[in-house]
């Protein structure tokens, strides 16, 4: 027994200095290297601050809608609903989103709505949807605002955000700085 107790005592505190001490600092020191020292992107508009890595909730018609969010739009704790593609609640929950969409943007048919804008990303927070999520909702925007669609879809054009290294992930745009954008438009 005392063979094994050991070793396994050992294994113990040398796990608990490692991870308690070595990788937190290891992780601190890569913060400390990346843009904005690892606090976020911090973005200023209206007399308010933002992170614009972390996802808002904007559902008014004269905005770019963000994509849904299981945890409430909460940066304290990210999730996903961890409910299967055949959970009668889930599914109820994505037809309530496509629901709502259809009765804001009428003429869209249902089949034409990106899966980003009624299901929520495994983290909860994605600030970005995809540039077909941004197109659907520029009739709507328009209408709302009583400008040009043609403005509205070179605020999309101007905001969209390529892949990394033009290969990795698909274009997308940031919802906020896109909607920040779109209430500077003279």
């Amino acid at each position: 027994m005392k063979k094994e107790l050991l070793p396994s005592l050992l294994l113990t505190v040398l796990c608990l200095l490692f991870f308690s001490g070595v990788y937190t600092l290891i992780v601190w020191g890569i913060a400390q290297v990346s843009p904005n020292k690892g606090d976020g992107f911090i973005t200023a508009a209206n007399g308010k601050t933002y992170y614009t890595n972390i996802a808002q909730k904007f559902t008014d018609d004269k905005y770019f809608w963000s994509r849904p969010s299981a945890v409430a739009y909460n940066a304290a704790g990210s999730g996903g609903s961890n409910k299967g593609p055949n959970n009668p609640d889930y599914l109820a929950e994505v037809q309530g989103r496509i629901d709502s969409f259809m009765v804001h943007n009428p003429g869209i048919n249902k089949a034409d709505i990106p899966s980003d804008l009624v299901t929520a990303s495994g983290s909860g927070l994605d600030p970005h949807i995809s540039i077909q999520g941004a197109t659907i909702q520029v009739v709507r925007i328009a209408k709302a605002r009583g400008i040009a669609g043609t403005r509205i879809i070179a605020l999309i054009e101007k905001n969209a955000e390529n892949p990394l290294l033009g290969m990795f992930g698909p274009t997308k745009i940031n919802i906020l700085k896109l909607n920040i954008d779109l209430d500077n438009l003279k």
